[in-house]
């Protein structure tokens, strides 16, 4: 009697974990970063001032002491733990203007073309 007590307990406990084990946490929208809009990246040219990019943009999620002439605007999206957006965003500075710009799969801005190409 025992035996077919501890028998008929084991399998519902093995009926109940493979039950289970079809189920999986919840996995929450992660956003991490800078969200940049295409209208948010038509506004910002080469030329444009250190404060100006700050308003069009906000302010870059990396801002690194060695690479003080360099903002990166990073964004990530994660949905059930997979990837599913990636931005990148790189200006570079010569002082106090923008001298570069550096856009995921876009090709980079630099001096004259991209002066020009710009306006």
């Amino acid at each position: 009697m025992r035996t077919k007590l501890i028998l008929i307990a084991a399998s519902i406990l093995l009926a109940s974990c493979s039950w289970l084990s079809s189920f999986s946490p919840y996995k929450m929208e992660i956003r991490q970063g800078n969200l940049i809009t295409p209208e948010m990246r038509e506004r910002i040219r080469v030329g444009m001032s250190r404060q100006q990019i700050s308003t069009a943009l906000g302010s870059p999620l990396v801002s690194d002491v060695y690479h003080a002439n360099r903002w990166d605007y990073i964004y990530r999206l994660e949905e059930k733990g997979e990837l599913v957006e990636k931005q990148r965003l790189t200006v570079y500075f010569k002082g106090d203007f923008v001298a570069r710009i550096e856009d995921d799969g876009l090709p980079a801005a630099s001096g004259q073309a991209a002066a020009g190409a710009t306006q």
